[in-house]
């Protein structure tokens, strides 16, 4: 998998991204010391407006990539988002007001949300080679696991040196090295678009290409299925852990780390078993598996707190966490089979906009239904919806899908795609 290390390009832009994600995670850290400060008791209020925030900001503002990716050099749009973050970081531990955290956590994930899309549409570009990109699929999705694994301890290891402030700046730090990573990165230069239509015509070509295009319509039900038992975890373990099973705090990582465990250990194995399984297959077996571990994790939270309820737990996060990773990485695979080199941004920006429309949708859902219903019938719907998504891909997906489909051009595109989902003409 480190192969693709050797790729000059790839290698910045990786370490780019491993660096802004580390920014990320110690500014969550700080984030909340910060809440508390301002909000003292309701600082989960502000949090959890802030989440909210955030994934407005991913939905509403991610189609824009697109358009911006058409007008823009790539590594001028990145590094560009990149100095807003680390301004945005900046400020951060001046505020004095909660709206003001609202409005400058919207700013940061409004550039987030142009940034990955225009990263996502960058990497096959960089490695055309489709083992390549795979294998770089996989190094993305353990940077993300990886970050969630080590981002709180080197914060609670900076905590012990310097107040919570400090970790902004850090966070800012990341952000310029990942803007000067971004300009160091020779490019590929991107097709040419010949495209009618103005900004609005851009940021719905995206969407567009998903309802044209079967097995993108599945990915979508398949982050779907994805989204309802993500939230369980990410919501739902505070309570499972420290109520149901009376467990401490440091529980509560340990949980969370089996889930990231499963995930890494999935991300490594992937690119063998994609090339023996294939996409399809090894996205639906990961979407059936998670709504039979939701139904494992409900009779667990309807039973007895024993440590072996415990460990079981712990097995059915990493479960979670491996069949999560089976469905979502592989998915920029079927983005790149199923759009045109120069459609590539819009594709990418629509797949991020919907994903986390999907988790706009669950996270409230595991939150209220777990307040109100319990943990135990909370795991029973969420399971439901997932198992639902999960036929819906499988049915939309045709079972003998070729490797690349010959779609219909989306109407604002003026040039022809090949058999083969690229663009006839010169590049």
């Amino acid at each position: 998998m480190l192969s693709v290390l050797r790729n000059r390009a790839y290698r910045r832009l990786f370490t780019a991204q491993a660096v802004a994600l580390t920014g990320t995670g110690l500014a969550t850290v700080a984030l909340g010391l910060l809440a508390y400060d301002i909000a003292g008791e309701g600082a989960s209020a502000v949090l959890g407006t802030a989440l909210g925030i955030k994934m407005v900001a991913y939905v509403a503002v991610a189609p824009l990539a697109a358009p911006l990716a058409a007008r823009m050099p790539r590594r001028t749009l990145m590094a560009g988002t990149d100095l807003v973050r680390a301004s945005v970081a900046l400020a951060l531990p001046f505020v004095s007001q909660v709206w003001q955290v609202h409005l400058l956590v919207f700013a940061l994930q409004a550039a987030s949300a142009v940034f990955t899309p225009a990263f996502q549409a960058t990497i096959p570009e960089v490695l055309p080679a489709e083992r390549d990109y795979t294998r770089a699929l996989s190094m993305s999705r353990l940077a993300y696991d990886l970050e969630s694994l080590g981002s709180p301890a080197l914060a609670a290891g900076l905590l012990t040196l310097v107040s919570y402030d400090w970790l902004f700046a850090a966070t800012a730090v990341g952000f310029l090295a990942s803007a000067a990573l971004v300009c160091s990165a020779v490019l590929p230069a991107p097709a040419p678009v010949d495209r009618a239509g103005g900004v609005r015509a851009h940021a719905v070509l995206g969407p567009r290409l998903f309802w044209a295009t079967p097995r993108l319509r599945a990915l979508l039900a398949l982050d779907l299925a994805v989204a309802a038992c993500g939230a369980i975890v990410f919501v739902d373990t505070v309570a499972l852990v420290r109520d149901h099973f009376h467990r401490s705090a440091g529980a509560v990582s340990l949980a969370l780390g089996a889930y990231g465990a499963g995930s890494v250990l999935a991300a490594l194995l992937l690119p063998r078993l994609l090339r023996r399984a294939g996409d399809r297959a090894v996205m639906l077996t990961g979407a059936f598996a998670l709504p039979a571990v939701l139904a494992a994790v409900a009779a667990l939270a309807a039973g007895a707190p024993g440590d072996g309820a415990w460990w079981a737990l712990l097995a059915a996060w990493a479960a979670i966490g491996a069949a999560c990773s089976a469905v979502l990485t592989p998915g920029g695979r079927v983005l790149r089979r199923s759009a045109s080199d120069e459609d590539l941004p819009a594709a990418f920006a629509a797949r991020f906009s919907l994903s986390h429309a999907c988790w706009l949708l669950t996270y409230p859902l595991a939150g209220w239904l777990a307040a109100g219903a319990g943990l135990p019938l909370t795991a029973a719907l969420l399971g439901a919806v997932a198992l639902a998504a999960a036929l819906a891909a499988a049915v939309l997906w045709p079972a003998r899908d070729p490797g690349h489909r010959e779609h219909t051009p989306p109407p604002f595109s003026r040039r022809a795609v090949s058999p083969r989902g690229r663009s006839r003409g010169p590049r």
